[in-house]
């Protein structure tokens, strides 16, 4: 099924407020892209030739696989260069030291190109009882580091691994110690809804401060108030603008569109993405949850016949709430669905649900890993990997870092 275009304003003024206000780090700067394509060991190979992309054209498939862009050269969009910076990024430090676990070595891969440095050398391995066994394989004494590593499927794995390479950072007198969280695990246990009930949000923020951590960078947290569960310093990145500079090179008329959050929790995340999408008009799925991963529609408040539906929301776990929130809006008249997310968790039996011919397009980042297996025809992958890369050398050089979302 093939993506219509979508978002352009009708008027050539509103076209240029449009591009002022969608300008970010993903569209609009002169920067190379390099494909990604899977090869047949199932190793990652890059095609040798790079294009100047301004995002004049959505992303295109590959073998009806989604294809990434990899940002592999440090030209800053123009309004990263702009005077709202208090100081220029210093991008020659020696102190600065990347490290990958093993969630998504392919998402720091592509920070490091974009940052134009190596990642550190590390050996990761696990015992034959499953034990993590952490060693750093070069000298990180006064230096600044930050560990990659997203907190994804298998979550205990992935976390513990995490809070193992912070101690061994912290035993070989790392100065500062930052953990780069894409996806932040065990985010959505963040309050107590019944009694007797574990609050694991909170208990995860206390293992990596324990562990050593002095800084935590994380994409999306579930919810805002998460961030006061750690006591160190939490840079929150906000993934949203990296989805909608990819809808501003979509055209269809803004009129025809509309935001639709697929519950009553994500309402603010909603607003806040319908106001930045061309002061977009706002829809509510209504939703009763009978348990864990299950839920059920019960109404629709706001209007959709005849327009181009855009779902938001931060994570798809198994899909239950979108895809039951895309069946309401296509009874109530809404002529195409998106989805949109940061984190795609896609938990069985979410590609099932996503691809049945819903969705006329599931737009998702690379914070966490999308098995091959789960790739379909509908599916948008894009890079954050440049957002995060921008943010690490603004946290390194002590920059601000709320300016990239202004």
């Amino acid at each position: 099924m093939a993506a219509s275009p979508l978002i352009m304003p009708t008027s050539s003024s509103s076209s240029s407020s449009m591009a002022s206000s969608f300008s970010s780090l993903f569209s609009r700067c002169s920067v190379s892209h390099k494909t990604v394509l899977p090869n047949d060991s199932g190793s990652r190979i890059y095609a040798p030739n790079s294009v100047k992309c301004d995002m004049a054209e959505p992303i295109k498939y590959g073998n009806g696989k989604p294809i990434i862009p990899i940002v592999n050269e440090r030209t800053l969009p123009k309004f990263l260069e702009s005077a709202r910076l208090e100081k220029s990024v210093n991008r020659s430090s020696p102190r600065i030291k990347l490290f990958s676990g093993t969630a998504n070595p392919a998402l720091s891969q592509e920070i490091a190109w974009y940052m134009g440095l190596e990642l550190g050398k590390i050996n990761i391995k696990r015992f034959a009882d499953g034990e993590v066994y952490v060693q750093l394989g070069e000298s990180v004494r006064g230096c600044d580091v930050f560990l990659l590593q997203p907190t994804c499927p298998p979550v205990n794995e992935n976390f513990m691994e995490l809070q193992i390479v912070i101690d061994a950072c912290r035993r070989a007198s790392a100065k500062n110690i930052t953990a780069v969280i894409p996806y932040f695990g065990y985010s959505r246990a963040d309050r107590k809804t019944q009694g007797r009930e574990s609050i694991a949000a909170k208990l995860a923020a206390n293992l990596i401060t324990v562990a050593g951590a002095d800084r935590v960078l994380a994409c999306d947290i579930h919810s805002g108030q998460s961030i006061g569960y750690f006591d160190i310093p939490v840079d929150h990145v906000y993934c949203e603008h990296v989805i909608l500079d990819y809808l501003a090179s979509k055209t269809i008329c803004s009129d025809d569109l509309v935001v639709v959050s697929p519950d009553v929790g994500g309402v603010a995340r909603a607003r806040a993405f319908a106001k930045k999408l061309s002061d977009a008009p706002l829809a509510i799925v209504d939703k009763r949850r009978q348990g864990h991963n299950i839920a059920e529609v019960m109404n629709l408040i706001g209007d959709v016949k005849g327009k181009v539906a855009v779902m938001v929301d931060d994570m798809i776990d198994t899909a239950g709430t979108i895809s039951k929130g895309a069946a309401l809006l296509h009874q109530e008249g809404a002529r195409e669905v998106y989805a949109c997310c940061t984190h795609a968790v896609f938990s069985p039996p979410a590609i099932e649900r996503l691809s049945n011919g819903l969705f006329q397009e599931v737009i998702v980042t690379n914070t966490i890993p999308v098995a091959e297996k789960n790739y379909f025809p509908q599916l948008t992958v894009l890079s954050v990997a440049n957002l995060l890369g921008e943010t690490i050398w603004r946290v390194h050089d002590d920059s601000s870092v709320s300016s990239i979302f202004q």
